[in-house]
């Protein structure tokens, strides 16, 4: 037993510099993401200030009732998903064929070009992205309306239809994360043996063929463990960006949980109804996340644990 104690002991001390540099994210993630977790059975209170988490009275399951019996419930819910769905469907895949295309460059200076590029619009801020989607949208000068008026179509105020909200929410986060979320791949692609490619080339295999038979195949499990982290956060659609966007026009196509909460938990003081919605929306994240590993695990051995 002191044998164990006196080896474990001189581990640390060798490794102290590495635990020393883990104990400040892990501290992080305890005072702001567990600790705050007891704060979650003010969805089962009524929850009053004045008495405290501890002295408030117990509600039970009524808030979540009043959630799931409002009128509201299934326009918020569908809004939800079908955005995230469609950013989804969209934003997932095009990093992977912009990493892709970035790898098949020969030119070094041309490929750092090109990355720097579609890399850039990551820093701008979510207020940016929105005003210039405001800009391009007006309809005197805005882009859009110059663009399709060139093919006779009438100006329209973009930002005002709501069934464009998706689509410009959906095509601007394309456009602002592409190049970000492409350097994993990017990363993942520069590990690839060379020879595979050599060898390819020496049986006569397209580009096509290189990149289908030998590029995708050796970052799929890394395509894969992203595609189950993004489907633990299938409901957590951004809140910023879809609450800047919205207007009295849109907001039937617009409403979602993260902006529903803010709304009522922020600005009404909803606290025990708001944190009711959004306990409701962990739960489905993490549900689906578990969901998403187990089929993984089992149909490509691939999985987060």
């Amino acid at each position: 037993m002191k044998e164990k104690l006196r080896k474990r002991g001189k581990k640390l001390k060798q490794n102290l510099g590495l635990y020393l540099m883990l104990s400040l994210p892990l501290a992080w993630y305890i005072i702001f993401k567990y600790i705050p977790m007891y704060g979650l059975q003010i969805a089962f209170k009524r929850f009053n200030p004045s008495l405290g988490i501890i002295g408030s009275p117990w509600a039970g399951l009524t808030y979540f009732k009043q959630f799931f019996e409002s009128y509201y419930f299934t326009d918020i819910l569908w809004n939800t998903i079908s955005l995230s769905l469609f950013t989804m469907a969209i934003g997932f895949p095009m990093p992977i064929l912009l990493a892709l295309l970035i790898n098949e460059i020969k030119s070094a200076k041309f490929k750092k070009f090109i990355q720097n590029i579609t890399y850039v619009p990551n820093f701008l801020s979510v207020v940016v992205i929105v005003s210039m989607l405001t800009l391009f949208s007006n309809r005197d000068y805005g882009l859009f309306n110059k663009l399709t008026g060139s093919f006779g179509i009438a100006p329209v105020d973009f930002m005002s239809k709501p069934g464009l909200f998706q689509p410009l929410y959906v095509f601007s986060n394309v456009w602002q994360f592409m190049g970000f979320n492409a350097i994993i791949y990017i990363a993942a692609l520069s590990g690839v043996d060379q020879e595979l490619y050599e060898a390819a080339s020496i049986d006569g295999a397209s580009r096509m063929q290189k990149i289908i038979h030998i590029s995708i195949p050796c970052i799929m499990n890394t395509i894969l463990i992203l595609f189950i982290m993004r489907i633990g956060s299938l409901m957590s659609v951004g809140f910023e960006k879809v609450y800047l966007m919205q207007n009295s026009v849109t907001i039937s196509a617009s409403e979602v949980i993260s902006t529903f909460i803010y709304k009522n938990g922020i600005q009404k003081g909803q606290f025990s109804y708001s944190t009711a919605v959004g306990l409701f929306n962990s739960v489905i994240n993490f549900v689906l996340l578990v969901s998403a590993n187990f089929v993984s695990k089992k149909t490509t051995k691939t999985s987060l644990w």
